[in-house]
């Protein structure tokens, strides 16, 4: 199921299979990467699927889809916080339906979570249960932050759940020289009575009162494994005075919350290595397809962003397809010397035009293969055909490519014709500068590109108020489309662009560029505004200041060009 569809709350869709299963599936702490192999197979057999129901889960949506990409398309999906009763009765009611369940935890279903209530259950009743393992809260969430919990210096360690009713006793464990991890020290508004935390001043000052010294390290983290994580580092004195100067303008998420105390915290400032990357939380939006982005947005979270694909333009089919239709048999007559491809689109354009046939890459045999940039290299790649001709990394583009471009010779070019499948607003540079070389020039209109559908209200809100950190403009279609389906980038958002022609579009659109890559590929790009990113935190920890994410710097200020 994708994480666009709409969750199945009610009747389950599939066919009932002979024997029901309840699966209890550890999803980690909040970054769907730390799912486990066997926790995707179960999702991926699944068929009803029970949400979390942590107080975060709604605030997590985009872990929560890429949970739920694991399921087939069919799967039923159930809203734990919403399903109106028992979730153990309604998993062994689809169990005993023949249904395959699975019911998904935070962290780890039989570590601070109440899957052994389910397991017990499921033996009562008969049903075949298996529990699949998940990262725990307790040792990811402080490895996330840079506090290392057990090593030669810290050789024991408590874990102790402040929400549990009757409480901790205090004096006891401030007495021990373990490292304490401490969950649910500040609940989360609206948990129920009886499980709500002491609060972070009521705690130190009995950590404090117990035999722990004023000035024993202590680390906060909040919303830990997710790109909203923010650790506090300080003292018990002084913890509840740097919370709240952190929090003061209300940037950061502040449940659910873990705490570690003894000296193994004083070492997180030097050993942070998920918040300090260049992009960290940063809301980045890609104006391209899924399909398009997937590279791109695999190598931003690399830099600790989340990207957003946006699509400004839809990939259609020529009106009149009888010109692919001569090109493509044209191709397999040999009459092209050259085939030049300058987009992925082309590619795919030439390459489903082919299979429908029932031809595959050998129609390209005796053809040399010229292409520009990256993504349409690979696409040729893909369907088994190595590039002859490239233009330089540092001139992607068609009058790069003519640059190379060796002129036709009678003597030693035994075809003179050159196949050149494009879009439909596709610039002339190209063929005229072939033409100019000597080559015949069959210019086809291989696919045509109009302007997709405006996003979501959400998201155009979003790049109009300030809601993105940074756009990413992969050509100046992609301005003018933009700005068209969704209006003008918020003056605090950094806007980057793939190249001179990009910049110049941006700034007649009055846009202020922040970032130009230095060569015209999606891979330089993303890079170049890691960068950017890397010099601005180091610039406000240089000043002593706080770290802030453009979408979190002051909204009325305006920008000049």
């Amino acid at each position: 199921m994708n994480a666009n569809a709409n969750p199945q709350q009610e009747e389950p869709r599939r066919p009932a299979h002979g024997s029901g299963h309840v699966a209890l599936v550890g999803s980690g702490p909040g970054d769907a990467d730390l799912l486990t192999l066997r926790g995707a197979e179960l999702l991926r057999r699944a068929d009803v699927v029970i949400t979390l129901r942590e107080p975060a889960a709604e605030e997590l949506s985009a872990f929560r889809g890429e949970l739920l990409a694991h399921c087939s398309e069919d799967v039923s999906v159930v809203e734990a916080g919403e399903c109106g009763g028992d979730v153990n009765a309604l998993a062994l009611t689809r169990a005993r339906e023949g249904r395959r369940v699975v019911r998904l935890y935070s962290g780890d279903p039989f570590f601070g979570c109440r899957g052994a209530e389910l397991v017990a259950a499921c033996h009562e009743a008969g049903i075949e249960v298996e529990v699949a393992p998940g990262v725990s809260a307790i040792t990811s969430v402080p490895t996330f932050a840079g506090v290392p919990l057990m090593d030669a210096e810290s050789p024991e360690v408590r874990v102790l759940n402040a929400r549990v009713e009757g409480g901790v006793d205090w004096n006891e464990a401030a007495a021990s020289d373990a490292t304490l991890v401490v969950m649910g020290a500040d609940a989360p508004a609206g948990e129920a009575p009886g499980h709500q935390g002491p609060g972070f001043d009521v705690l130190c000052k009995a950590l404090v009162s117990g035999g722990r010294p004023a000035t024993t390290p202590v680390s906060v983290v909040r919303a830990g494994g997710t790109t909203r994580q923010t650790t506090v580092t300080s003292t018990l004195a002084r913890l509840v005075a740097d919370l709240k100067a952190k929090d003061a303008k209300g940037h950061h998420a502040t449940a659910p919350a873990l705490m570690i105390v003894g000296p193994a915290a004083a070492r997180q400032p030097d050993l942070s290595w998920y918040e300090t990357r260049p992009l960290f939380g940063w809301r980045v939006l890609v104006p391209r397809t899924k399909e398009q982005a997937a590279a791109l947005s695999d190598q931003l979270r690399g830099y600790g962003a989340v990207p957003e694909e946006v699509p400004t333009i839809s990939v259609e089919p020529p009106r009149t397809p009888q010109q692919m239709e001569r090109a493509v048999r044209g191709l397999v007559t040999g009459r092209y010397q050259w085939v030049a491809f300058t987009s992925a689109n082309a590619v795919r354009a030439i390459r489903e035009r082919l299979e429908s046939y029932g031809l595959d890459a050998r129609a390209f045999a005796g053809v040399k293969v010229a292409v520009v940039g990256e993504a349409t290299a690979r696409a040729v790649r893909d369907f088994g055909i190595q590039p002859d001709l490239a233009p330089p990394d540092e001139q992607q583009s068609s009058a790069g490519l003519v640059e190379v471009w060796p002129p036709y010779d009678a003597e030693i070019d035994p075809i003179e014709r050159v196949l050149l499948p494009r879009a439909d607003i596709a610039t002339e540079t190209l063929a005229a500068g072939l033409d100019k070389l000597g080559w015949d020039v069959d210019d086809v209109t291989a696919y045509r590109t109009v302007r997709a559908a405006p996003p979501p209200a959400p998201v155009r809100e979003a790049i109009k108020g300030g809601g993105f950190d940074a756009v990413l403009f992969t050509s100046s279609s992609t301005v003018r489309n933009l700005v068209g389906i969704a209006g003008k980038p918020h003056n605090t958002t950094a806007i980057a662009v793939i190249g001179p022609e990009t910049e110049k579009t941006a700034i007649e659109f009055g846009l202020r560029v922040d970032v130009v890559a230095p060569k015209a590929s999606v891979s330089a790009l993303a890079q170049a505004l890691s960068e950017y990113g890397a010099a601005k935190r180091r610039e406000a920890v240089e000043a002593g200041k706080p770290v802030l994410k453009p979408s979190q710097k002051r909204r009325g200020r305006r920008r000049k060009l």
